[in-house]
């Protein structure tokens, strides 16, 4: 996954005119801009995957990759990055294609100074905007390339105002993210109110979150001001949605359409101004199916989806995020971190972690507990997770393990030569053709694994 920070503040112009790029530079450089110069889209790519800059300025008119192929690859591998386009008057129409593309603006040929200066000035406003969202989520732990591209996903969403739906396993971890959209926001100075829908008994629910006068119920002894009214202005993150009964199902959706709450007992409506985040590990399709979970609601609150995978589909992030608890954990007791052994790691990438993060850090704190040494061994962890032995003691046949084996030998070949399809065909001693029928019979996606 290609770096989601520009950590530089160098514009990277595109051009296969050099006389233009050394005319581009001098005028960046006038401006209190660093530069870095290529003569085409491929080399581009490469200067961008070597080092993200903050600002792409580029030819339309190249031979080879073209202005137009260059943008379509930056606003997928990296959406953050702004693009200006470079165009001579014979060409604006193209270039008005490009804006329509998502370019951030055109400037004709020969560029004038004071345009340069304002074009570029507004594209960074913009940017700057992506590289504060993009500081908050690069604190989440991972090197795992589909959660990157998610993380990418979940960045831009934070720049808008949408309603998002986040799902996956319980323990991946929906909550952190949720957080992490709000803090990426226009709204990370108002309040961030979590909600588990699951753990609030159902007759008291509909008071937690609209509130209610006094006297409106028995034991209403004063005025409760609800949690939707509490994050006026912030983020509401109701997790586990799909427990919501179905009658407050309806005025949450009378909130989303009206933006007004009325408190139980009272007779006037509130104006609330909020953005929702839910979560769920249940398929609310099904709910739908079965009449336990209303179908306009779930199109009200899902305009974004994000899917958090689980822990064994990102086993690489296994070592480091257990390095990252058992560093808290140490920290919290004023202790030296502890190490994993070798041979211990290897049973923890192995595991399939049912209960994903949350079962990792719990492991973190039990090892923690109940190791006094400086390493952990194999018998503590298992010990520390008793579905360990009972998974290996599940028979597996020949032709299982095998094709388990295979598909993550050659996730593993991916991740090293970044999604090289040849590269990684050479490290296992196949041909190219031989390797991609491999790599497309277990549904992998090289893209995924291309880093930066």
């Amino acid at each position: 996954m290609n770096d989601p920070i520009a950590s530089n503040n160098d514009i990277l112009v595109v051009d296969d005119d050099s006389g233009l790029l050394q005319l581009m530079s001098m005028r960046l450089k006038a401006l209190g801009y660093a530069s870095r110069l290529v003569e085409s889209g491929e080399e581009a790519l490469r200067e961008i995957r070597r080092k993200q800059p903050i600002l792409v300025i580029s030819d339309l008119k190249m031979d080879g990759m073209d202005g137009i192929q260059l943008l379509e690859h930056i606003q997928r591998d990296w959406p953050g990055t702004p693009v200006i386009m470079l165009t001579a008057h014979g060409s604006i129409s193209e270039a008005v294609v490009a804006t329509q593309k998502g370019a951030f603006a055109f400037l004709t040929k020969p560029v004038d100074r004071e345009e340069l200066r304002t074009t570029i000035e507004k594209a960074l406003v913009g940017h700057s905007a992506n590289e504060s969202a993009a500081n908050v989520f690069q604190s989440i732990v991972t090197r795992s390339a589909k959660l990157y591209q998610l993380l990418e996903q979940a960045k831009m969403v934070a720049q808008s105002d949408v309603n998002v739906l986040i799902q996956g396993e319980s323990g991946t971890g929906k909550e952190v993210l949720a957080q992490a959209i709000h803090d990426a926001s226009p709204r990370r100075d108002k309040p961030f109110v979590p909600i588990n829908c699951g753990a609030i008994p159902d007759e008291l629910m509909e008071s937690e979150l609209f509130g209610h006068k006094k006297g409106s119920f028995t034991g209403a002894v004063r005025d409760h001001v609800g949690l939707f009214e509490t994050a006026d202005g912030g983020t509401v993150f109701l997790d586990e949605i799909g427990d919501m009964p179905m009658h407050l199902q309806v005025k949450l959706l009378r909130v989303l359409q009206e933006r007004k709450i009325k408190p139980i007992g009272s007779t006037t409506y509130i104006d609330v101004d909020i953005r929702i985040v839910s979560a769920t590990h249940k398929d609310l399709l099904n709910m739908i199916e079965e009449q336990t979970f209303r179908e306009d609601l779930y199109y009200r609150l899902n305009v974004v989806n994000l899917v958090l995978p689980p822990l064994r589909e990102r086993r690489e992030d296994i070592p480091l995020l257990l390095n990252h608890f058992m560093e808290r954990v140490a920290q919290r007791y004023g202790q030296s971190c502890k190490r994993i052994a070798p041979d211990a790691l290897d049973a923890l990438i192995s595991y399939s972690w049912p209960g994903n993060i949350r079962e990792l850090i719990n492991l973190s704190e039990k090892c923690h507990a109940l190791n006094a040494g400086a390493v952990i061994s194999r018998q503590l962890i298992e010990q520390a997770l008793p579905r360990f032995q009972r998974e290996q003691n599940q028979e597996v046949t020949l032709s299982e393990a095998k094709r388990i084996f295979e598909k993550e030998y050659v996730e593993k070949l991916l991740s090293m030569t970044n999604g090289n399809i040849p590269e990684a065909a050479r490290m296992a001693d196949r041909n190219r053709s031989d390797f991609y029928k491999i790599v497309k019979k277990h549904g992998i996606d090289p893209e995924l694994y291309k880093v930066g």
